[in-house]
Formats: C-alpha cells, sequence, structure tokens
C-alpha cells in the first residue's frame, strides 16, 4: 500500500472551515489534482475524526466512561460547549470528508479517460462513484446519530443553497439505505481506485462486504422505530455478505511518523500530556466480571485501590491506570467499522428477528471481540461459561457485551447504549447542569449554525423537541 502522503496532500488541499463560512464548500480549498488524492484525503479525515480522543471533537470515550480526563474534567461532564465540540464534529465531518468526497466525484463525472482506459473506463468510474458514495453515507449516518435532524438535501450545494434547511433523520435514514443499496448493486468486477484507496486498496469484494455490512448497521440502528423496513434491510445485507471475519475490516493503516500516526498515539505520546486515565465504572466493571481485556485495555497499577478513577474528579495523574500499550503505538490501524462491531450486529439481528441462533450469534460476537484484543481462546471460553446468552433479556446480555467489546470505538458504543438502554450508567454529581443529570443521548447542534443559519437551526430545534443533551434521537425510542 502507498504511503499516506497527507502532508503532501495538506499543501494542495487546506481543508479548515472559518468559523463564519458555510458548511457546504471550503473556501480555501484548490480542487486541481485527481480523485484518487482527493478520496484518500477524506478517507485519512474520516479516520482521524472517527478514532481520535481529542476534547475537542470525539468525546464519546469519555461519555461511555471508558476513559476520564485528569486536570481538566468539563468534557467528561458533557460541558462541550466551553471547546465549540459540536462545531468541530459538524466541520470534521461536513467539511473535510464530506465536501471532498462530494469533489471526488464531480471530479470522477468530469474525468476523460486516455485512449487506454476506454475500455474499462464505464465500470471503473461506476465502481469508483459506488464506493465514494458508500463512504458518504458512512458519515451522514455518524451525523444523524450525533445531532438528530441535520442538512442533507441541501447540504454541499453552496450556490444554490448558502444556508442549508435541516431534513428529517429518519427521511434521511430511508435515504441512505436506497443509497447503499444502490451502491452496492453497482459494484461490479473491475478496477477502482487501487493504492489510493487506503481502506481496501481498491478490492470490489471488500466494498461489497463493506457496503452490505453498512446497511446492516443502518438497518439495525432503526429495528425500534421503523421495524419492517429495519428487518428487510437487515436480511437483505446478511443475505448479500456482510462481513465474516477480521480480515475483512476497513480500517486505516496508519505509520509511524508525523502526521500519518494514529490520533491516539498523538493525543496520549506525541503531544507530551497526561491527560486521560482509566474511568472506575468500566473498570469495575471489567473487574466484577473478570474480563481478561482489562490488561489490555489498560495498563494496570500494582495497587488494586487505584484501578480506575471517579466520573468528575481530577486526581493525581501517577496513581489512576494509563489506556493501553496498543493506544501507544503509532501505526495501531484506525477502525471505520471492524467484524466485532458486525458479530454483534448479526447477534442482535437474531435476537430480534431468527435470523440466526440467538445464543449462538452472541458467542459469535463475543468471541470476535476476545479474538480482536488477542485474548486466548481458552481465557475467552471461561469468561463465556461464566456470561451465558440470556434469552429472557437479551438487551441486557448484547448491551453489556457490546459495552465490554466497543472499548476504542465510541460513538459506535454510544448507539449500543442508546439502542438498548444497556449498560445503566449514571451521571457523575458534578455534570453539566445542561446533561440535567443524565448521560447525554445527543450533541447539541453547533453554536455556530445558531448564529449563522439560525433560521433553519431554529426549525431544526423545534422538530426534534428541542436543541438539548436529553433529547432523544428519533430511532431511540425506550
Amino acid at each position: 500500500m502507498k504511503k499516506i502522503l497527507i502532508g503532501t496532500l495538506f499543501s494542495m488541499l487546506v481543508l479548515n472551515s472559518c468559523a463564519d463560512e458555510s458548511i457546504n464548500e471550503d473556501p480555501h480549498s484548490a480542487y486541481t489534482t485527481t480523485a484518487e488524492s482527493v478520496v484518500s484525503y477524506a478517507q485519512k479525515s474520516l479516520s482521524d475524526y472517527v478514532n481520535t480522543p481529542s476534547v475537542n471533537e470525539n468525546n464519546f470515550r469519555l461519555t461511555m466512561q471508558y476513559w476520564q480526563e485528569t486536570t481538566y474534567v468539563n468534557e467528561s461532564n458533557y460541558d462541550f460547549v466551553n471547546r465549540n465540540v459540536s462545531n468541530n464534529i459538524w466541520t470534521s465531518n461536513y467539511v473535510e470528508v464530506l465536501n471532498n468526497l462530494n469533489k471526488a466525484k464531480e471530479l470522477i463525472e468530469n474525468y476523460s479517460p486516455s485512449p487506454s482506459e476506454q475500455s474499462t473506463w464505464a465500470v471503473t468510474k461506476k465502481n469508483q462513484l459506488a464506493i465514494v458514495d458508500l463512504m458518504m453515507v458512512y458519515t451522514y449516518q455518524n451525523i444523524v446519530d450525533t445531532f438528530g435532524n441535520v442538512p442533507y438535501s441541501q447540504s454541499l450545494q453552496l450556490e444554490a443553497f448558502p444556508l442549508p434547511a435541516y431534513d428529517d433523520a429518519a427521511t434521511i435514514y430511508s435515504s441512505l439505505i436506497q443509497r447503499a443499496t444502490n451502491d452496492v448493486q453497482s459494484l461490479a468486477t473491475g478496477s477502482s481506485f487501487g493504492a489510493g484507496d487506503y481502506f481496501y486498496n481498491g478490492n470490489i469484494g471488500k466494498w461489497k462486504k463493506f457496503g452490505n455490512s453498512l446497511l446492516l448497521k443502518l438497518g439495525i440502528a432503526i429495528a425500534d422505530s421503523n421495524s419492517s423496513l429495519a428487518k428487510s434491510t437487515v436480511t437483505a445485507a446478511i443475505a448479500s455478505g456482510v462481513f465474516t471475519s477480521a480480515a475483512d475490516n476497513c480500517q486505516l493503516p496508519y505509520q509511524k511518523d508525523s502526521p500519518n500516526y494514529n490520533p491516539l498515539y498523538d493525543a496520549l505520546v506525541a503531544s507530551g500530556r497526561d491527560d486521560y486515565i482509566a474511568a472506575k465504572p468500566f473498570v469495575d466493571f471489567l473487574l466484577a466480571n473478570n474480563d481478561p481485556r482489562i490488561s489490555i485495555y489498560y495498563q494496570l497499577n500494582e495497587d488494586d485501590e487505584y484501578v480506575g478513577q471517579v466520573i468528575g474528579q481530577p486526581g493525581e495523574v501517577d496513581v489512576f491506570s494509563r489506556i493501553g500499550e496498543f493506544a501507544h503505538n503509532p501505526t495501531h490501524p484506525g477502525t471505520i467499522m471492524n467484524y466485532t462491531e458486525v458479530a454483534f450486529y448479526l447477534a442482535e439481528s437474531a435476537a430480534r428477528w431468527g435470523t440466526s441462533d440467538p445464543a449462538t450469534a452472541y458467542v459469535t460476537a463475543v468471541e470476535a471481540s476476545m479474538n480482536e484484543w488477542g485474548v486466548s481462546s481458552g481465557d475467552a471460553a471461561l469468561y463465556l461459561s461464566t456470561h451465558p446468552y440470556n434469552a429472557a433479556n437479551w438487551k441486557q446480555s448484547i448491551g453489556l457485551q457490546a459495552w465490554a467489546a466497543m472499548f476504542n470505538q465510541g460513538q459506535t458504543s454510544w448507539n449500543f447504549y442508546r439502542r438498548l438502554d444497556y449498560p445503566v450508567l449514571q451521571a457523575s454529581a458534578t455534570a453539566a447542569p445542561e446533561a440535567g443529570g443524565k448521560i447525554p443521548v445527543r450533541m447539541t447542534y453547533p453554536v455556530r449554525e445558531q448564529s449563522v443559519n439560525g433560521t433553519n437551526w431554529a426549525s431544526a430545534a423545534s422538530a426534534i423537541g428541542g436543541d438539548k443533551l436529553t433529547t432523544k434521537i428519533f430511532w431511540d425510542k425506550n
């Protein structure tokens, strides 16, 4: 796989949005390059956002009480306004990912193939457009799952819609399912982006599995809000072929040197800071359940008295467990979607609709996580023997095990939590008043949207029941 030359790309694609600019386009960008290069940049940007632990944008490891801050505990206490967290999430997804993917589509559509490419260009073009669109579907789903109603049909169109309206989130989901379905059907044997595709190196078979797994994820998300569409989407995705092993993982292969190392390494090592430690609720859960992953997730202290920390209470860094060694590896791959996540969706679909044997699917999902983190088969079997599937309360069984498994996938874990209502988490007594004494179930809209796109923001806030951390996403029904 070719090197991630983001430093070079950055000189061509300066993609930082000013605070008062529209989400639709970066005014400083010069898209006089190949679609392959723009896709490469967008994939790196997407992985950086999904995998970063930065308190400035992706706080979901804190929200799910895996990690805790040390000196500064604002974000652990759900005070997201101080750092303009929502603004940064908005910019990362709309400007640095979606806008670039949209520009890649334009470059593909306008590309004039050379004589030697003429005979294969029709298939290559379809494959490239489908791959780009699958990444756009993935990104839009993340945005909807974070905020609810968001700009969609009018987004990424600066000239026509400088102040885009917000679409109904459930309607967006229906559109995303149709788009992903069409994309998978469009993929055909042939070439695509080759080495410019950091996720799959242009492998169409892998992209088909990704597309079907994305459809599985979309369907599972709306299981409680639109059961018929959810079931039909899930069953079709499974029949078409989802991830079957870790070999199918969609991930970015980070490198050892700046600026191409994993954002975990950036935050925990390269920054020279000690900002994160183990959070007590999750540590207590792992200890109580004799979970063998604890020594991988965290660097354990000799004195168990100091393993973890009460949420919201700053303390001395040297007596608390730090994040595991994996996060201190600059080349640890960035996960977009992996087999463990898909295995848990399959377990949930088995429990909901009988798509397979639920108990077997549950075991497969837990084993997938154990394998992901290098736990021996013997230790995994022992763990499962004391944590059997409970058909009478399958949401608890799957919800708790998904929490244990998604340690390094904060937003995915947050989605399981909101959908299944497990684990049962408690907000700290020192939590920000805006949280209402609860774990946040959405992010509030960016302050910038209130000031720049105020009319549409107000309409969206009213439509979802208030722009609050406590307002549930449309699929969060329980």
